[in-house]
């Protein structure tokens, strides 16, 4: 089972073409700035994701992701890899 750092609808995008989210849904918000990888999606549909940006709305931190081409075990494999490596 993944851990989603963030819950989003990965099929939502907002007028800039990025998914988004809130901040609030984030299981660890410390973790969500600018240019961090993250996990976003459902424990149904993870996905890889960059955080673009931050942004104050009168609902709650607005938080957008750039979702990152391939399966979220093509990204596990990868840094196995890496870690194997070092």
């Amino acid at each position: 089972m993944v851990a989603v750092d963030i819950a989003a609808d990965l099929n939502t995008e907002d007028q800039t073409g990025y998914v988004w989210a809130f901040l609030d849904e984030a299981r660890d918000p410390s973790i969500i700035v600018p240019g961090a990888l993250v996990v976003a999606g459902d424990d149904d549909a993870p996905a890889v994701a960059v955080v673009v940006d931050l942004t104050p709305h009168p609902s709650g931190t607005v938080v957008r992701l750039d979702v990152l081409p391939g399966a979220l075990e093509q990204y596990v494999a990868l840094a196995k890899r890496v870690d194997a490596a070092a």
